[in-house]
């Protein structure tokens, strides 16, 4: 069982818009980070999102790319100060692949949680609009797969400077 975990991108400053949407910059980056993990033929059956609209709006872009077979939920558990021990029980009874898209420090604990048993490890830095693909064995333990920031994806077309070496 393979679980994605995904903060939101970034959005517009509460001051700007209290409901605080996506900004520009953040559309771009999860487009970036969604058609990436679309070349890389990333399936997952459920994208759950929080309450909150820049979580929701991140599931849909990436639902859009990805072509989930359920679409973005949005459910409970996965806000900033939400105990992160809701989800990990959760995950137990997953067997697909799934996505969660949340926000900090709630991801960062749960992170932590599922690797180390300690949610106040953090073993992982988040990044907004990156993605944390973690697996789980046939025991239950759970291992960090790889982990993919807008930065690094390079957009279609672009060279790396590390090409032709």
């Amino acid at each position: 069982m393979f679980v994605y975990l995904v903060q939101h991108a970034e959005s517009t400053k509460e001051e700007v818009d209290p409901s605080r949407p996506l900004s520009e910059r953040g559309i771009s980056d999860i487009k970036k980070t969604a058609v990436y993990l679309a070349r890389l033929n990333i399936k997952v059956q459920k994208i759950f999102h929080s309450t909150k609209l820049r979580a929701r709006q991140t599931a849909e872009i990436l639902s859009e790319n990805l072509k989930s077979i359920k679409g973005p939920t949005e459910v409970d558990g996965l806000s900033p100060l939400d105990d992160p021990k809701i989800w990990a029980k959760r995950l137990k009874d997953i067997p697909e692949k799934v996505m969660l898209v949340g926000h900090l420090p709630h991801l960062g604990k749960l992170a932590s949680l599922l690797l180390c048993g300690d949610e106040n490890k953090n073993v992982i830095s988040f990044k907004m609009a990156g993605v944390v693909c973690l697996k789980r064995d046939e025991n239950g333990t759970w291992s960090l797969q790889w982990m993919l920031t807008p930065d690094v994806v390079l957009e279609e077309g672009t060279r790396s400077t590390c090409d032709g070496l």
